[in-house]
């Protein structure tokens, strides 16, 4: 039977990268400027801080290097719930789809440690660790980040984009240009439920109940 393929990208998506990240920034520079939240305009944290004081862009950057600090990323509220839930219905199926950062020796195996952590050691095969999202089959992408580019122009999947501070300011010119499909804002208010039901719709896969 065919069935509706889900890729969930991980940092920014299931993982709060960003309030980790300034919380981590904050106690070890804490007489150093920063960018709050309501001002991010850039996918890349530690491009935006470089523009505010040169420095603090490596200084972003040796944190995002330590060890466990993928590990210890946060949860995004109501996220692992949900994507857990979207697993189970019927004509679903659910991947992990995150870029590594592939000069980080830690990035990847504690990758696997935080899904295993929070999902369970059976979610270990519904892993995807790829530099290459365009290459990757699937329905919907769902991904924070609004400029996904790689050696596939015409992606098999539609780009949702997990709304994030550094997104928030992107219109439908953007999303034109983008390629982006649609948007989802959050996990909690259960919106993704209907995003859902409307590509299980488009590509016939029956209906899924809740």
């Amino acid at each position: 039977m065919r069935k509706l393929l889900v890729l969930v990208d991980m940092d920014g998506v299931l993982c709060d990268f960003e309030g980790h990240m300034l919380s981590l920034f904050q106690k070890k520079y804490c007489d150093e400027p920063f960018v709050k939240p309501e001002d991010r305009n850039t996918l890349f944290m530690h491009e935006q801080f470089e523009q505010l004081k040169p420095g603090l862009g490596s200084k972003i950057q040796d944190i995002m290097y330590e060890k466990d600090f993928f590990f210890t990323l946060p949860e995004i509220e109501d996220a692992v719930k949900a994507v857990k839930e979207m697993s189970v219905i019927p004509g679903v199926e659910v991947f992990i789809c995150t870029a590594p950062v592939n000069d980080s020796k830690y990035c990847a195996p504690e990758k696997y440690a935080w899904i295993e952590k929070h999902f369970g050691p059976s979610w270990i095969r519904r892993m995807i660790l790829t530099s290459d999202k365009t290459l990757i089959n699937g329905d919907l992408l769902i991904d924070d980040n609004h400029f996904i580019k790689g050696t596939v122009d015409e992606t098999s999947w539609d780009h949702i984009l997990f709304t994030q501070c550094h997104n928030r300011h992107l219109d439908e010119k953007h999303f034109q240009e983008d390629k982006i499909a649609g948007r989802l804002d959050n996990w909690k208010d259960g919106s993704w439920r209907h995003l859902i039901d409307q590509y299980m719709k488009k590509h016939h896969i029956g209906t899924s109940s809740h």
